[in-house]
Parts: C-alpha cells; sequence; structure tokens
C-alpha cells in the first residue's frame, strides 16, 4: 500500500539521473484510503461529506474514536501535490503506532479541491517547464480554505461548506493543511504559537537536505516562533501587502478557534533552493524590491498583451483556467507598488529572495494557463506563449539554482512536522 512510486531516469541529454515522480492520483487517492479501511474497520471509516462544483465526491477518512481530534486537509492547493502522499503516509503510521491514536482520533479530508485536482495535470514533472505545461491553481474566491476571504458566506463553494461542516462537527484541537511550493524551502505558518514545534521542525529539514525559508514572502512581517515557523500576527497588525485581497482570519484555517484550536499549514518543496535560508541582511532591500516590481510589471505586460489579442478569437470562454490566469494578472498592479512604496518587511537575503520568487511565479502561471487554454482551442498563440512558459520556467530554475528534493524526502519531512504539531499542540492544550 505505498504511497508513490519511484524510478531512476536518465533525462534526455544522458547526463544527468533525475527521479521520476508518482504523486498519486485522485482516483489512487480515494483507493487507497479504501484499502486502508478495510484492512482495520474497528478503527476506520472513509465517508462521504460532500461534494464540489461539478459533482465529485468530497471524502474523510477517520482513525480512532477519541473525542479529541486532528484534521489533516490535503489538495487545498491543486498544484501542490505533495500533500496526498503526505496524508496516505500519516494514516499508515497512525494505524501503526497505537501512541498516537491512544487519546486522539485522526481525520484525513483526503482532496479539498477535486475539481482542481483533475486539472492540474503534471503528476510526474520532470523539470519546472514540464511542472507548468500541466499547471492550474484557481483564483481565491475559488479555493476552498480562501473562498471566505474573498465571498459573501452566502456564496462560498460547496467544497468550503463541506470543509467548515467537517471543522464545526470534530472541533479539532489541531488542524494541519498540507501545502507546498515549487521552488523554494519548507516553513510552517500557525494561526497560534505552538512551543517545541520549532526545533523538530529544523531538526527533520536538516537530515533531509531541505532548506528552511526563513523570510517566506506568505509570512512577510509575522513573528517567527523560530527559523521558518511563523505565526500570524494578532488583529489590527499592518498588512506587509496592503493591495492583497485576501485576509487569513477569514479562511478556513481560523474556523477552528471557534473550538480553541488552532491551525498549521506545513509547506514543503519539490525543488530546493539553498538560496532561500541566507539570514544575512541584503545590502539593498528597498531597491531590490522596486527592481523586482518593475520586472512583475513587465513580465504580466507580456501575458496581457497575448490575452487580450486573443480574447476576442476565444468567443466568450470562460472556464476555471481562464479565470485563474486574469485573477493572477489582476493581483500585479497592487503588489508591484506594496513592493515600490511600502518600506520592504524583512531586509535578509532570503526575504528578498523570496520576493524574487514569488514576482515570477505570477506572471508565470498566468502564462502557463493561458497556454493550455490556447492550447486546447488550437489557436496561434499558444506556441510562442508556451516558448515563453519554457524560458521563464528554466530561468527561475538557474537563478535560484534549484535541485529535486527526492519525493520520499518531501514525504518523511511533512509528515514529521504534521505528527510534531499533533504533539506539540496537545502538550500546549494540556
Amino acid at each position: 500500500m505505498g504511497y508513490c512510486g519511484l524510478r531512476s531516469r536518465a533525462d534526455v541529454t544522458g547526463v544527468s539521473l533525475l527521479p521520476e515522480l508518482r504523486y498519486p492520483t485522485l482516483t489512487e487517492l480515494i483507493l487507497s484510503a479504501r484499502a486502508l479501511a478495510a484492512h482495520r474497520p474497528d478503527l476506520c471509516v472513509l465517508r462521504q461529506v460532500g461534494a464540489s462544483r461539478a459533482g465529485r465526491p468530497l471524502h474523510l477518512l477517520s482513525i480512532g474514536h477519541a473525542r479529541r481530534a486532528v484534521l489533516v486537509v490535503a489538495g487545498a492547493h491543486s498544484n501542490e501535490p505533495t500533500g496526498s502522499s503526505t496524508l496516505l503516509a500519516v494514516a499508515e503510521r497512525v494505524l501503526h503506532d497505537r501512541e498516537l491514536r491512544a487519546d486522539t482520533a485522526w481525520h484525513f479530508l483526503l482532496c479539498a479541491d477535486p475539481d482542481g485536482a483533475s486539472l492540474h495535470v503534471t503528476p510526474a514533472p520532470r523539470s519546472l517547464f514540464d511542472y507548468h505545461l500541466g499547471f492550474f491553481r484557481p483564483a481565491a474566491p475559488e479555493q476552498p480554505e480562501w473562498a471566505p476571504a474573498a465571498l459573501p458566506p452566502d456564496r462560498l463553494p460547496p467544497e468550503t461548506r463541506a470543509l467548515i461542516r467537517v471543522i464545526d462537527e470534530l472541533r479539532p484541537y489541531l488542524q494541519v493543511t498540507l501545502h507546498g511550493t515549487d521552488l523554494g524551502g519548507s516553513w510552517v505558518q500557525l494561526t497560534k504559537d505552538v512551543p517545541g514545534l520549532a526545533e523538530p521542525f529544523a531538526k527533520s529539514a536538516a537530515e533531509l537536505h531541505i532548506p528552511v525559508e526563513t523570510g517566506a514572502s506568505d509570512a512577510a512581517g509575522w513573528p517567527a516562533a523560530g527559523p521558518g515557523v511563523h505565526v500570524m500576527p494578532a488583529p489590527g497588525a499592518g498588512a506587509a501587502y496592503p493591495s492583497m485581497p485576501d485576509d487569513a482570519r477569514s479562511s478556513t484555517w481560523y474556523r477552528v478557534h471557534r473550538y480553541g484550536g488552532l491551525t498549521a499549514v506545513v509547506e514543503v518543496p519539490m525543488w530546493a533552493s539553498d538560496l532561500v535560508d541566507d539570514p544575512a541582511p541584503h545590502p539593498a532591500p528597498a531597491r531590490a524590491m522596486r527592481r523586482l516590481a518593475a520586472r512583475l510589471l513587465r513580465d504580466a505586460l507580456e501575458v496581457e498583451r497575448v490575452l487580450s489579442e486573443a480574447l476576442p478569437r476565444l468567443d466568450g470562454a470562460d472556464g476555471p483556467l481562464l479565470r485563474a490566469a486574469k485573477w493572477s494578472l489582476e493581483l500585479v498592479p497592487g503588489l508591484a507598488a506594496d513592493w515600490m512604496h511600502t518600506p520592504p518587511a524583512d531586509g535578509t537575503m532570503a526575504y528578498v529572495g523570496s520576493v524574487d520568487a514569488f514576482g515570477r511565479r505570477l506572471p508565470l502561471r498566468a502564462a502557463a494557463m493561458l497556454r493550455r487554454v490556447l492550447h486546447e482551442t488550437g489557436d496561434s498563440a499558444a506556441p510562442p506563449l508556451e516558448r515563453l512558459v519554457a524560458t521563464w520556467s528554466d530561468a527561475f530554475a538557474e537563478r535560484f539554482r534549484a535541485r529535486w528534493v527526492p519525493l520520499e524526502h518531501q514525504v518523511e519531512h511533512q509528515s514529521r512536522t504534521v505528527v510534531a504539531a499533533a504533539l506539540h499542540a496537545r502538550d500546549r492544550e494540556t
């Protein structure tokens, strides 16, 4: 009942050996969960807890019968596939470790966004370019965890409503949501501090040669409980990026606070960069931020030109890929203005590097999703846009000296962090 398969294979140049990834598909994930439940029906229950907008079922695997609960959520972002493998690895560990379930029931939401999972179609990427050829990440209002930060309650998608129902039913002392990054390092975001978590997190990352992202732009300006472990600021704290439309306190991460719980967001990279954990001061962070803002605007404009020229030929198309591409581009002007006119939230090399990566991702992802739309319609703009995606992907990998993190290391590190968070948060509760 393995959670991944891995083979070594020479790349097309015959020079280097790269691992061939095998992230599970959603169907394989459900089948594995069914097998676990069938293996220990005395401990396990697999049930449907909702359905997606397209009618795909949302499944919850529960292990144990205690009232105290941990909820693990995978698949909130369809382009972050490591969480599926991690979820199965943690479930297997809980089944085999009686102490972990002695006074705690573990619940696993297999995939928070099955529709998104059906659209991100790169389960075995061999390069950043390959990864982006099948890329999909929905606009924020269509993301299950972030929809409450963008929509009124009566317009929430069914995936969000299902997740909220699960949280309200289980009242977990800890929710762990499994995320990832394409290129960078590992970090943790906490809605409340978990004393003691930073040490096992750092030890695991070091053992597995995964860099810790000490200046993650996602956590800009947040207090740190240790390297790479960020605690979300209290209400009223100023936002590092005033233009960003979302607020974590409105997301499903904070729903568990109604019951005294907290959420840990565990991020792990597919490709690592040893440039993201440099705590040295940047010699000119404000100037660097202005330069990155200018590049962001320039790259986004290049994609917008293709979009505006192609839209009349798309005959009113408005699918999730196109909506997501447009949404990514709409973020750019405000974000660039933030970087130009707001003092840097952090002056380290690591932080400026993280912003550099973020600034590359937005137009690259928009271009990748737009390319898929144009390719599917046979539009003449698809081939040149594909070349642009290839160029930007290669430049991203080269700038950050990308190296593949073996899948078993991705999963092991994320699994260790999940278990450590559960144990330390339980100690915090008691």
